[in-house]
């Protein structure tokens, strides 16, 4: 999704990450800052559109992303660790063309799709895992960039996650609040009793962050710095697997960088 300063250049010290291959093992570290160890770098086989958000299971990668140009908006899965595509299907419905960040959830998949402007208006998408076949939806009056879902709730950022809403799995809104942590959130995971979510701070500095779900209070911040590109590793596409967290930053020849968390809750 676009944001504000998203594309300019981080002030921060830029990463150095390899452009090798699939499973190749990274040498490069993060920023002092971050916490995180690089263990591996994985390039997509396919070219990819503007990418939006990512999840897993582990043995898949499931991706979306947006062509403005086309308007059409896709979902793909890749499997693991090869980066290989496995499956690809067009979610756009009319004017809504732009799927956003994602979270896979028991045999499902979550995905907004929203009409490519702020305030405007989105469907929120459940497709199963196993075809992604459309298998439920329900409209939201405004732009919704990215989900995530726990056990009862769907919880929902809007155009740079300014706001976050709190439905029911059935679209009934239970409560809307502003975001106070200054972070423009793109993807954003349930995990345990937190929300883990990335985006770009002011200026375009790459932030992921920790959050009591309950509430949104933060817990915690990383730093974690650019690609050897010049992107910020948070632009897009991010999940947390075990204990380690995921990116997916790139459009066009895809990179996925995978880090290892150290503090990561188990």
């Amino acid at each position: 999704m676009d944001r504000r300063s998203c594309l300019k250049r981080c002030l921060f010290l830029a990463m150095a990450l390899p452009s090798g291959g699939a499973a190749q093992k990274s040498t490069a570290s993060t920023t002092a800052s971050s916490g995180l160890r690089a263990l591996r770098t994985i390039r997509l086989d396919t070219k990819t559109a503007h990418v939006q958000g990512i999840d897993t299971d582990g043995k898949h990668l499931w991706v979306t992303s947006v062509d403005r140009t086309a308007q059409k908006g896709w979902l793909q899965e890749f499997s693991l660790p090869e980066g290989r595509l496995q499956r690809t299907v067009e979610v756009q419905e009319g004017e809504r063309y732009h799927p956003g960040g994602i979270a896979a959830d028991d045999d499902s998949i979550w995905l907004p799709v929203a009409e490519y402007r702020r305030s405007s208006t989105a469907v929120i998408q459940k497709r199963s895992q196993r075809s992604l076949e459309l298998e439920s939806e329900f409209p939201v009056s405004d732009h919704v960039g990215c989900v995530a879902v726990n056990p009862g709730q769907v919880i929902g950022g809007n155009w740079d996650s300014l706001d976050f809403y709190v439905w029911d799995r059935q679209g009934r809104l239970l409560q809307k609040l502003p975001n106070s942590s200054g972070n423009a959130y793109q993807d954003m995971k349930v995990r345990k009793d937190e929300l883990v979510a990335s985006g770009t701070l002011s200026g375009g500095v790459a932030a992921m962050d920790w959050l009591e779900v309950s509430s949104f209070r933060l817990r915690r911040r990383l730093l974690p710095g650019n690609t050897d590109r010049g992107l910020p590793l948070t632009r897009e596409g991010m999940t947390a697997f075990g204990n380690e967290v995921w990116f997916l930053p790139e459009d066009g020849d895809s990179r996925l960088f995978v880090f290892e968390d150290p503090n990561a809750a188990h």
